[in-house]
């Protein structure tokens, strides 16, 4: 099979012509989002619908009949894969998307035109292959009415051909667009096809979801109110196909990254397969730090933090195994700028920020390895060739210096000294188990383990806070910038661990206690409280003297504080109690906030919660404040505990023995946890529990944020005294404004529609005087007219207006107007007997849009465009005019 059977397309050229492709469908073209997604249910941008979300939970809705981008996107769950054929960090997806604005059938039927259109990709038909869900005939009748043949369209289950958001909701059936590469890169199997697991021979490029369904709790799966759309085409996978590779890296964009390499280090790509791979990742990590310092991520050991730190130091490590020294990230930084920074220009506009911390890291960890090479080195001149270097050698490089162990290896056979791998994976198995055991780890991990050998050495911290607000302790361990220290002076920040303490540590959503530790000579602002594993590590402030490990101290918390926090935190057991009672069972925890000035609860649901069910809630809860219920806390054992009804967080762990938190005596209390956290002593201390918001936070999860005690009287005279400003500018008493509200609002609609009558309505003089001034067209009448001060809503009731005078006869217009906000609307439009008779508004809007500094496109029925430039305007109809023969 010839490779040179269809054209080449540069990666620029791709981006181009997909973004205007899918405008010329009517699709609003969406820049790329940042890589810190709005959602907080993610931590990076992963794919091109994220922006999309609340489209498609029918929350925002679009004019357009969709939308298209080509969004940046930063995946990481598969780090170790990056470097081969296929995989990348960083990536750019092309997706065009409806909301019930377009269909299936449309998005079928575009996608084949992108690709095999000669003015497009151009890609052979009989090199394309489509799979679809193995139940989803219609989606195999749809290919093959494009002219896709039976034998080219396979069926697949679930678990290849099925996207869904969760257990239950939104879910649809996939149909995927394989290229096939030619038998040279097949597995020679006999049923070797698309998504065979055994070779590259068919690769695909494009997925096309059909969202249209609803999966409820029982399996069933009604169909949504309107169908949804979602595509995604990896561009450089596309970009690699159009010029005539196999590989992602070997497209032009990333070979231009991977020549820097080349220069750097001496070494040509293809020469040999580790080196490659080295190349690869460098290009590729490079190009996500880049990135992501330019939308504001920096460095730190969590969240979107550690992953950009884990790429950059990767990046080095690599370097550094193909020989190249220094700080040498820089330089693909200005090669990305140079090849990207046009369409991305925040990447241009922040250089010297990303120059800065690339540099910086760089240093830093460079330093790391260097130390870790000189100790590698002393380690080696005591063994021969032959020997091997111990396993657990080789670990504390890893561990104290974060030397990679691969590095490790390839010094040591250059030596001809082995590596006891089987005792350095023990010890890295040991190190993992003792990490499980820290709560204080996310699931990112960190580089600091400064925590982990004192928690090998120190007992853990004797916690006295739920009795005490006071302690005398012993001061254990300092630490400072990630490291021990024996003594701290002020104005230095670090971190104290005591014997015990009387101050809650971060966890299970209760923030950590504020307070003061103190001794003869020293004393310290404590800021936050934070579990370190077993240990309590009170972040503080030396404000006065010294202080010194070993020192006998007083740890004090600040008790206002605490007490507000307790009685959020029993607020939260109060709201998670009643959720279930007034939502359903299905309800479960999904992550909480317990502040001292609000709460925070996020729960498992499926749907918003309605202002009658949010009522019932928060009632439930304030009568029980109001039934002034003791609350009661019991230690026992786990099973007991359970068996006792009491709740558990879902995924959560729990010793043998735990605490009991209910409120009331009886047997059956409305509210009955497992709790580690400090609560109210009576749930009459809540005072009045008031709910400010609700929301979603991702796929069938809900968020309610609510106020109790000192917060919602705060919260109670704000909204008083808002009420009361309201009310002054209405001129009218507070218990009025609801009712002079309405009845603004009423005179509001009243002028709007007199307003539109006036300006825009079949009988108004402008569109009047337009339509007398119709063309007498070959079958159709035309109006071509400027109606200024128009928005683009208005200009479609001129076309309503245009079409109602016509009285039903064929009848299309051309309209434009200089809108009120110094911008330009063109609308076209045409009834079914015009657009018979060979009127398309699509390509009439297309063709003029420019000269008013727009762009635009649509169907042959309806199309519009929105331009910047007004002194076009006279220009854009005279063309009209000519493209209509007038």
């Amino acid at each position: 099979m010839s490779t040179a059977d269809y054209k080449t397309m540069t990666t620029a050229e791709i981006r181009e012509d997909f973004l205007r492709f899918f405008e010329s469908k009517g699709c609003k073209l969406y820049p790329s989002s940042s890589l810190v997604p709005d959602d907080p249910s993610l931590l990076l941008t992963n794919a091109g619908m994220n922006q999309f979300k609340e489209y498609y939970q029918g929350k925002r809705t679009m004019p357009e009949i969709g939308a298209c981008s080509c969004q940046k996107c930063l995946r990481t769950n598969d780090i170790d894969n990056i470097g081969d054929a296929t995989h990348l960090s960083f990536f750019e997806m092309l997706g065009n998307f409806s909301f019930g604005g377009y269909t299936k059938e449309d998005a079928i039927e575009w996608a084949y035109d992108f690709i095999t259109n000669p003015e497009h990709l151009g890609l052979p038909a009989e090199r394309l292959y489509m799979t679809v869900f193995e139940d989803d005939d219609e989606a195999i009748e749809l290919w093959h009415k494009q002219g896709v043949p039976y034998d080219h369209i396979s069926r697949l289950g679930a678990d290849d051909n099925f996207w869904a958001a969760g257990p239950t909701g939104p879910c649809g059936p996939c149909s995927e667009i394989y290229f096939d590469q030619g038998e040279e890169f097949g597995c020679g199997g006999e049923h070797c096809g698309p998504g065979c697991d055994d070779c590259d021979r068919f690769l695909e490029f494009w997925n096309l979801v059909f969202t249209q369904y609803d999966r409820q709790e029982d399996g069933s799966m009604p169909e949504l109110p309107h169908r949804n759309i979602d595509t995604g085409m990896g561009l450089e996978r596309i970009a690699a196909i159009m010029q005539h590779k196999s590989t992602n890296y070997d497209g032009d964009l990333l070979q231009g990254l991977i020549g820097v390499g080349e220069r750097l280090s001496g070494h040509t790509y293809g020469a040999d397969a580790a080196r490659d791979r080295s190349l690869r990742i460098v290009a590729d990590h490079a190009r996500a730090v880049t990135f992501m310092i330019g939308d504001g991520i920096l460095p730190s050991n969590e969240g979107r933090g550690y992953v950009l730190r884990r790429l950059l130091r990767r990046a080095v490590y690599h370097g550094r195994l193909l020989g190249i020294e220094g700080e040498f990230l820089g330089s693909y930084v200005e090669k990305i700028c140079e090849l990207m920074g046009d369409n991305y220009p925040a990447i241009v506009e922040s250089r010297s920020l990303i120059d800065g911390i690339v540099r910086a890291e760089e240093e830093r960890f460079g330093a790391t390895l260097d130390a870790g090479e000189q100790s590698l080195a002393a380690e080696l001149e005591t063994l021969g060739e032959g020997d091997a270097l111990p396993g657990e050698v080789a670990f504390k490089l890893h561990d104290t210096y974060g030397f990679p162990i691969d590095l490790t290896r390839e010094i040591c056979e250059a030596r001809g000294v082995s590596v006891d791998m089987e005792a350095f994976d023990a010890c890295m198995t040991e190190q993992r188990e003792r990490a499980r055991a820290s709560a204080n780890r996310d699931a990112w991990g960190t580089f600091n383990d400064v925590w982990t050998t004192l928690s090998d050495r120190l007992a853990a911290t004797e916690f006295v806070g739920y009795d005490a607000d006071a302690a005398e302790a012993t001061v254990l361990a300092i630490v400072s910038d990630g490291a021990e220290t024996d003594r701290a002076e002020a104005p230095q920040r670090v971190e104290v661990v005591l014997d015990r303490t009387p101050f809650y540590a971060e966890m299970g959503g209760q923030v950590g206690d504020t307070g003061v530790i103190s001794c003869e000579g020293a004393r310290l602002r404590v800021t936050d409280t934070k579990a370190r594993g077993a240990l309590y590590a009170h972040v503080a402030t030396v404000e006065e003297g010294a202080l010194e490990v070993g020192a006998a101290v007083s740890a004090a918390i600040d008790a206002g504080r605490r007490e507000l926090i307790r009685r959020n935190h029993t607020a939260t057991h109060l709201l998670d109690a009643a959720l279930k009672r007034v939502l359903g069972d299905h309800v479960s925890q999904a992550g909480s906030l317990v502040a001292p000035d609000r709460l925070r609860f996020d729960f498992t649901h499926f749907e918003a919660v309605t202002a009658d069910e949010l009522a019932r809630i928060e009632g439930m809860v304030n009568a029980e404040i109001f039934a002034a219920e003791p609350v009661v806390t019991r230690v026992m054992g786990l099973e007991e505990a359970k068996a006792s009804g009491a709740v558990a967080l879902f995924g959560e762990k729990y010793g043998d023995v735990v605490r009991v938190v209910s409120t009331g005596e009886s047997d059956e209390p409305f509210s009955r946890e497992l709790c580690g956290g400090t609560h109210a002593r009576n749930t009459a201390d809540l005072g009045l529990f008031k709910i400010v918001s609700e929301g979603s936070v991702g796929s069938n999860a809900r968020r309610i944020e609510a106020v109790t005690s000192m917060g919602a009287i705060e919260y109670v005279d704000e909204r008083l005294l808002s009420l009361d400003g309201v009310a002054r500018e209405l001129k009218c008493r507070p218990d009025d404004v609801a009712e002079r509200v309405a009845a603004l609002q009423a005179e509001l609609r009243e002028t709007r529609k007199a307003l539109e009558a006036a300006t825009t309505g079949a009988g108004a003089g402008k569109v009047a005087d337009a339509f007398r001034g119709a063309v007498e067209l070959d079958g159709y009448k035309v109006v071509v007219a400027r109606l200024d001060g128009l928005s683009g809503k208005e200009m479609r009731s001129a076309w309503d207006g245009i079409r109602d005078a016509a009285g039903g006869e064929p009848v299309a217009c051309v309209i434009a107007s200089a809108t009120p906000d110094g911008k330009v609307a063109l609308l076209a439009g045409g009834t079914d007997g015009a657009v018979a008779s060979g009127f398309s508004a699509g390509s009439i809007i297309k063709e003029i849009a420019a000269l008013v500094g727009g762009r635009g496109g649509g169907k042959p029925a309806m199309a519009q465009a929105g331009g910047s430039d007004p002194s076009g305007i006279d220009a854009a109809l005279d063309a009209a005019r000519a493209a209509l023969g007038i």
